[in-house]
């Protein structure tokens, strides 16, 4: 089953039976055999899931995201073996058939939506749609993930495609240059190695901003970006096209 295409809105905040299952997938579930292949299946989650259970997470363990990282590590690995079995030929078809969902978004398949109800306390509830802990790691790392994010999900038009829309240019016949695709997952994939690794205890303080900002463009390339620019707020800083031109890049 195919997600809905690109441009789902932009709410992140997730009703109480929602975070209900956040709590409980956080706790271990996440790595649980199954889980991970519907997660592998579908990408990850939906948008709006996506970017709630992330915000979450970093509410509820005080930024500490071991568990995306690693989650996220897979699928891009996965990404970067897409764009490889595309061939020497390049070939667009392969690459947007690798690309595709296999799958649904695991909590919408299992009913969860934004009026669900859940035995949760008010308390978690508060702490699990307060956008503090994300926005705190957004703004310290905005200067790496911001040159990740895509141009149509944010309507700048620069060259960074997410999944889903870089998904709409391959099934529309337009010229995609997939070998500076795959080049950006690679780098993203690099850093967001380095960052799952730091949390290992001998490579701890081993992270550095561009890679906790490599969690954050993960999300953002597997899932699209409109839920995750309107949880961060608005940022302003400098971008490069990818003809070396500097440009301001308001979001």
């Amino acid at each position: 089953m195919a997600r809905p295409a690109p441009g789902t809105g932009s709410d992140w905040k997730l009703s109480v039976g929602e975070l209900h299952y956040v709590w409980w997938y956080i706790q271990g579930s996440i790595m649980e055999p199954d889980v991970r292949l519907r997660l592998r299946r579908a990408w990850g989650m939906c948008q709006r899931h996506a970017w709630g259970a992330v915000a979450a997470e970093a509410s509820y363990r005080g930024g500490y995201l071991h568990g995306p990282a690693i989650l996220y590590e897979d699928l891009l690995a996965r990404a970067l073996g897409a764009f490889d079995r595309a061939g020497s030929r390049r070939s667009p078809r392969i690459l947007a058939w690798r690309l595709r969902d296999s799958g649904p978004c695991l909590m919408c398949a299992m009913g969860f939506h934004g009026s669900a109800r859940g035995a949760f306390s008010r308390e978690r509830s508060r702490a699990g749609r307060d956008p503090t802990a994300i926005r705190t790691i957004a703004a310290a790392t905005r200067a790496h993930w911001i040159t990740a994010v895509c141009g149509v999900c944010s309507g700048d038009c620069l060259p960074p495609r997410c999944r889903l829309h870089l998904l709409q240019e391959l099934d529309g016949g337009a010229s995609v240059d997939m070998a500076c695709h795959r080049r950006e997952v690679a780098e993203l994939h690099s850093r967001l190695s380095a960052y799952a690794r730091s949390f290992q205890w001998e490579c701890r303080d081993t992270a550095t901003d561009r890679d906790r900002a490599a969690l954050l463009a993960a999300v953002g390339w597997c899932s699209g970006w409109e839920a995750g620019l309107a949880l961060v707020g608005d940022v302003a800083c400098p971008s490069v096209t990818n003809d070396g031109v500097e440009r301001e890049r308001c979001l």
